[in-house]
């Protein structure tokens, strides 16, 4: 395979008290390999490459780097070994320059005083046009777009020689045209020698940039294979221990109408939205990132105003001007931004799920515990929350697991129409198939259920029929035969971004 090998896991173990996160795992990757790191949420990805960046010291075993022993007392001798961690939350400072970033924590000074700027700036151009030379060093970092600011990290390893690149997560905001941008730059990567480790929960992603990938579960190293020689639901299987089973949507509308919006419009990203949502209904929502699918969501959850429209549930008209008015007509929003908007982190998960339901638990000025532990503990069950902790903090959960708590969360407030902005995005495999489980069978439960997705195949997956968004309006309404991908991507793209001959419908690209 390789003699010697860029990177190498040598019975690397982790064990804090009470729990081994990682056991004797060795597997090694090669100088211009981009190689998947894959598994499930709790596999022990992220331990792996806190160790690798230096931010944990193994129990046992080491790492390698071009056949030496190496051991890092922290991140910054983990860099200047040429270790470059982008983490999927990015690790910047956002007032701050881009070039200011690229030197964030060792920055060029003269006389060993004064920070030489200009020397920044110049360096960091350089470093920047080996990828993106229309990246300005001298912009705060805060104005650019996720992608860019992605690149920029790209271009802080180059700045400091890395060797080896971790990305961790590096797509879950992108759209699919900043993916295919990163894909080049992780492959320019590898044609200069760095070694990339890639952990994306997205398989196709994986599958389209990696060569090889190594599989964890439960903290032990699977197998290191050839994705080449594997269908994606092998892998899938060997990352959750089984086979998924591969279920069919069914819908389970009723003739009740619930939600009725007319003429929705804000004051910038929708125009003009109308629809009906049954009873039992699951409507998907789909279009390119800005169409304002999450605009949409955010109006009928009280958390944007209306500039113009109407709402009425159950034929009632409802006046929507705050997320308590949502959280009264019976609306609750799982947001996109779940770590942002969706939870607190260091509360419990009792203490989140009680967010939206204060009132039931705390009638008067006490609040009745005794039935908060009951109520939470019903629906963390019902919900199949692992492990069943209730007092432990939601931000030590895996990102599947925070996703249930917020349901439930929802579940307790007795909510009856449920919005989902991007459901499963950073959720693994295995979770993912959970969640489609619970969103059908709050659907079966008589609940109405509005899902947006990125992900076309998601949200065929789960919809009875889907409204395609394109620059604020609704461009389509498809379902039955007429629901399929291209059939969304071409109703999704304005025509100003058409290709020559393009077709209007059925023959565009996701």
């Amino acid at each position: 395979m390789f003699e010697i090998p860029r990177l190498k896991f040598e019975g690397v173990s982790k064990v804090f008290p009470g729990v081994r996160a990682l056991s004797d795992v060795s597997f090694a990757i090669g100088a211009g390999e981009a190689h998947g790191l894959l598994g499930e949420n709790g596999a022990g990805k992220s331990t792996l490459l806190r160790i690798l960046s230096g931010v944990y010291r193994p129990t046992a075993g080491h790492i390698a780097i071009d056949g030496k022993p190496v051991a890092f007392a922290n991140p910054v001798a983990a860099r200047q070994a040429g270790i470059a961690m982008i983490h999927q939350e990015l690790q910047q400072v956002a007032r701050l320059s881009v070039a200011q970033n690229m030197f964030l924590g060792q920055p060029l000074t003269r006389s060993g005083i004064f920070v030489a700027s200009r020397e920044q700036e110049r360096r960091a151009a350089e470093a920047l046009a080996a990828i993106d030379p229309n990246i300005d060093p001298a912009v705060p970092i805060g104005t650019l777009k996720v992608a860019q600011r992605q690149i920029v990290e790209i271009a802080r390893a180059l700045l400091n020689r890395a060797k080896v690149v971790a990305m961790d997560e590096p797509t879950s905001s992108l759209t699919p045209a900043e993916f295919e941008r990163l894909a080049e730059v992780i492959a320019g990567l590898a044609r200069d020698g760095v070694a990339v480790v890639y952990v994306s929960h997205k398989l196709d992603e994986v599958f389209g940039i990696c060569r090889r990938a190594t599989i964890m579960r439960d903290g032990v190293v699977v197998d290191s294979v050839d994705l080449a020689d594997l269908p994606e639901k092998a892998v899938v299987a060997m990352m959750v221990g089984r086979e998924l089973a591969q279920e069919k949507h069914r819908s389970h509308k009723s003739g009740d109408v619930r939600l009725t919006a007319r003429s929705l419009s804000s004051a910038t990203k929708v125009r003009d939205v109308s629809f009906d949502l049954h009873r039992g209904e699951l409507l998907g929502i789909a279009g390119l990132v800005g169409s304002g699918r999450t605009e949409l969501l955010r109006l009928l959850a009280g958390a944007d105003r209306l500039s113009s429209g109407a709402i009425e549930i159950d034929g009632r008209s409802v006046r929507l001007s705050s997320p308590r008015d949502a959280i009264a007509a019976g609306i609750g929003l799982v947001p996109e931004e779940r770590k942002r908007e969706g939870i607190v982190p260091l509360r419990s998960i009792i203490s989140n799920m009680a967010l939206s339901s204060m009132k039931v638990f705390a009638p008067r000025v006490l609040i009745d515990n005794r039935r908060l532990r009951r109520v939470a503990a019903e629906k963390m069950q019902r919900v199949n929350l692992r492990p069943f902790l209730l007092d432990r903090p939601i931000r030590l959960f895996s990102g599947g697991n925070q996703q249930k708590a917020i349901i439930g969360r929802w579940l307790a407030a007795g909510t009856r129409i449920l919005l989902f902005d991007e459901p499963t995005r950073g959720i693994d495999v295995g979770a993912k198939a959970e969640i489609y489980h619970l969103i059908e069978e709050l659907a079966a439960e008589g609940h109405s259920v509005i899902v947006v997705s990125s992900e076309l195949p998601e949200v065929i997956r789960l919809a009875d029929r889907v409204l395609v968004m394109r620059e604020g309006t609704v461009a389509a309404e498809l379902e039955g035969t007429d629901l399929n991908e291209h059939a969304i991507a071409a109703h999704a793209i304005p025509q100003s971004k058409r290709q020559p001959g393009q077709a209007d419908a059925g023959r565009a690209s996701a």
